[in-house]
């Protein structure tokens, strides 16, 4: 009868481990091995070296009573050197590396209050992931990363924060409201007081303008119309505006019925009045 002969073959990715007589014997590569049983030698399994990935969810309490969950992702894989520790060792590893996730989580989670969990979630996954290390690479596992997820807080405090934010949210737009509308004042403000700044810069010119049409006119008429004085023609200018004036309103269609006084001493009056305002206004031009 002739020697038989059994097939094992290791995929690639894999080591397999090689047992004579029940007894750990080597570790062998990917590829495809023959064996005698009447030596005693055989495939006693194959253990993955691909990077493996397994969720957490943990319950845990903060620092100031906030009941939280934690959605850890842990990544790992197997040393190819160390294979036989992690195929003898651990019948579950998975359930051994949970295990310890849950321990080294709650642990550091209760000496954070709720805020300085979200801003120091990744100091404490490297803490997790250096105590996880230590116990697991004695199994022959090496651990690759170690991510906090999610923070999810009780629906209550969930619920209590986002109105806290809300709120704050709806403050800062007050603020810049009020910020806003005090701009808008301000320049209105600003834009009142230069229209009232050029507005009296224009009365001033246009009031100078007409002192200086005048007084060229005086000049002008008593030079061409001889043994008139400057109040004569001064009296004239004012009448004919007076009468310019008259027409003027009662052309307006703004207006309905205008009582003016009227009458001849009434005439001289109106030129007095307006002949004392412009030597007056002249006179403080002057000393300006």
């Amino acid at each position: 009868m002739g020697n038989m002969f059994f097939c094992g073959c290791v995929g690639q990715s894999s080591v397999g481990i090689v047992e004579r007589w029940g007894r750990f014997e080597k570790l062998v590569e990917p590829g495809c091995y023959g064996f005698n049983p009447t030596d005693g030698i055989y495939l006693a399994g194959k253990l993955s070296t691909k990077l493996n990935s397994i969720e957490v969810r943990i319950d845990t309490k903060t620092k100031d009573n906030v009941f939280v969950q934690l959605l850890c992702s842990i990544q790992y894989r197997v040393v190819k050197e160390n294979a036989h520790d992690a195929f003898y060792q651990l019948a579950t590893p998975k359930e051994q590396i949970q295990s310890y996730v849950f321990h080294e989580v709650r642990a550091h989670v209760p000496r954070l209050s709720l805020d300085e969990l979200f801003e120091q979630k990744g100091e404490v996954a490297q803490a997790v992931l250096l105590e996880l290390a230590k116990v697991m690479g004695a199994y022959g596992y090496h651990m690759e990363h170690i991510l906090v997820v999610d923070i999810i807080p009780d629906p209550i405090i969930r619920d209590a924060m986002t109105e806290i934010n809300a709120a704050q949210k709806l403050q800062l737009a007050s603020v810049y409201r009020a910020e806003a509308e005090k701009i808008l004042l301000v320049k209105k403000a600003e834009a009142d007081a230069e229209a009232k700044y050029l507005g009296g810069v224009g009365v001033a010119r246009q009031r100078q303008a007409l002192t200086d049409g005048l007084r060229e006119n005086i000049l002008n008429f008593s030079h061409k119309v001889e043994g008139t004085s400057s109040k004569d023609v001064m009296d004239l200018i004012l009448l004919t505006q007076y009468f310019d004036t008259i027409r003027d309103i009662g052309n307006s269609s703004k207006n309905t019925t205008v009582f003016i006084p009227h009458g001849p001493g009434y005439v001289g009056e109106i030129g007095d009045q307006i002949r004392n305002g412009l030597m007056e206004a002249s006179a403080a031009h002057i000393n300006d």
